[in-house]
């Protein structure tokens, strides 16, 4: 939101009351448990060694192998491997880094997740996916070798010796059952931590277009002319005008540079953020809706980010965001909940470049600053169209980007009272591009999607709203008020 995501009580701005950001997710697919002794024979299987073998450290260096032991092709960037740990505190946040691999750093990327049954060795995890840019494992081949760490964002020392996954004595590459690895979301290698492996269901998948109890659905496709059209307050959207934070001090939030236009077939909305370097030339946008009602369940968007400006010079703080955010009644309030996505292609925030945030929040104090959160994050590029999903049930919150897990956050990051749903694009601030030459950037929705009570998985979002698109149903809002 307006705030880089922090865990714990360090923080370095003040949150404004008046904003809002918060972001949309997705469901887990269900899949069989898979001991290391079957998935040795198919799929992949992860070796492992560590270069940092203490029980305390500066770093966990994890360095991996994927080898391909299936007798087809592997597309790497369907592969995830998870590294399980116990955090050094309840708020301890970290950070990954690639120091070198084989097939290029800037193809792996690394997210830190919580887990939704905290062992005695493990309450977190690292999953380190691939971009497309990682390629293929042909039939017996590896990924040669991925130098890999993580730290502390605080640099303090490090405790290894009670972390699932670590294995101090494992200085050569070896076949390792403490990390799992799944393949296009069924898991192939590995046993996680007692009570998290995958399970299979035991009723039959009901149909998410008919569920039992909950289902009730917020759909929109953006079909309006305008930020002005009728249409689009009696759907329950407001567009965005009175003043205040987050952002750029004297911004304008100015509701004529939502827009909307003709793509691929349908309608898309289109938030524009632009400036000339000063706070009144500065102009921001955010789409929320009307209603605080929506609480448990499935929320998705697709969403185009952009990394370059559509004109002037690049460089500036931009935030992108789909979230959802109820308000914070006093400071550290304990009822407070808000769930983000939030990519920042030029960086911020102490951040050097592109990096994508997914944030649970439980409450934050803006003066001085406190911000108790769980997030996850990636750094590397997010321009183009993805598709955003983000679940909440009764057990933790579950994040995903283009059908793939992108991070879980624990029970005590859940809602106590419903949100609305928002949309905005802002400058953090005019540090990032100091030039005085007018620039806009803009950022994009296709639809947006909200299942009360279910949890849906990434292919049953786009399912339902291939079905709504079919039926030429371009909204709908059955969700009952809070």
């Amino acid at each position: 939101m307006s705030t880089r995501p922090t865990t714990g009580t360090a923080g370095r701005r003040s949150r404004a009351a008046l904003a809002l950001t918060a972001l949309l997710g997705s469901a887990a697919l269900a899949t069989l448990p898979v001991t290391a002794a079957s998935a040795a024979g198919e799929g992949v299987a992860v070796q492992y060694r560590t270069s940092a073998g203490g029980g305390s450290a500066d770093q966990s260096e994890p360095w991996f192998k994927v080898r391909n032991t299936g007798s087809s092709a592997v597309q790497l960037s369907q592969v995830r491997i998870r590294y399980y740990f116990k955090a050094d505190s309840p708020d301890a946040a970290y950070r990954f880094a690639c120091s070198w691999a084989v097939r290029g750093c800037s193809a792996i990327t690394g997210t830190f997740g919580t887990l939704a049954k905290p062992t005695a060795t493990a309450d977190r995890y690292l999953e380190i996916g691939f971009t497309s840019a990682a390629g293929s494992l042909a039939p017996g081949a590896d990924t040669g070798d991925m130098q890999l760490r993580f730290y502390r964002s605080t640099w303090q020392p490090l405790n290894q010796s009670d972390d699932y996954s670590f294995g101090g004595g494992q200085t050569s590459y070896a076949d390792w059952t403490k990390v799992t690895a799944d393949v296009a979301g069924t898991r192939v290698w590995g046993v996680a931590p007692e009570g998290n492996d995958p399970t299979e269901p035991t009723d039959p998948p009901t149909d998410p277009t008919d569920p039992p109890g909950g289902g009730q659905t917020l759909f929109d496709d953006f079909t309006y002319a305008s930020s002005a059209d009728p249409a689009l307050a009696a759907h329950g959207w407001n567009v965005r005008a009175n003043s205040g934070g987050p952002g750029v001090p004297g911004a304008t939030w100015d509701p004529s540079k939502v827009t909307f236009s003709a793509q691929g077939g349908g309608t898309v909305m289109n938030l524009e953020t632009s400036t000339a370097g000063t706070g009144a030339s500065t102009r921001h946008t955010e789409v929320l809706t009307k209603a605080t009602k929506f609480r448990n369940g499935t929320y998705a968007a697709r969403v185009r980010f952009s990394d370059a400006p559509k004109s002037g010079p690049d460089g500036d703080h931009v935030v992108q965001t789909f979230f959802t955010i109820n308000d914070l009644k006093a400071p550290m309030a304990d009822d407070y909940a808000e769930y983000d996505f939030e990519y920042l292609p030029n960086g911020g925030w102490g951040e050097p470049g592109n990096i994508l945030y997914t944030t649970s929040w439980e409450t934050y104090n803006p003066d001085p600053w406190q911000a108790v959160n769980q997030h996850s994050e990636s750094r590397q590029s997010f321009a183009g169209w993805h598709d955003l999903v983000v679940t909440i049930d009764n057990s933790a919150i579950t994040y995903y980007i283009d059908g793939q897990p992108f991070g879980t956050h624990g029970a005590a990051y859940l809602p106590e009272r419903p949100m609305s749903i928002n949309f905005n694009q802002w400058l953090i601030d005019l540090n990032g591009q100091t030039s005085t030459t007018p620039r806009a950037y803009d950022q994009q929705v296709d639809y947006v999607l909200h299942v009360k009570d279910r949890v849906l998985t990434p292919a049953q979002v786009a399912a339902k709203v291939a079905a709504y698109r079919s039926a030429g149903t371009a909204y709908v809002d059955d969700v009952p008020a809070s």
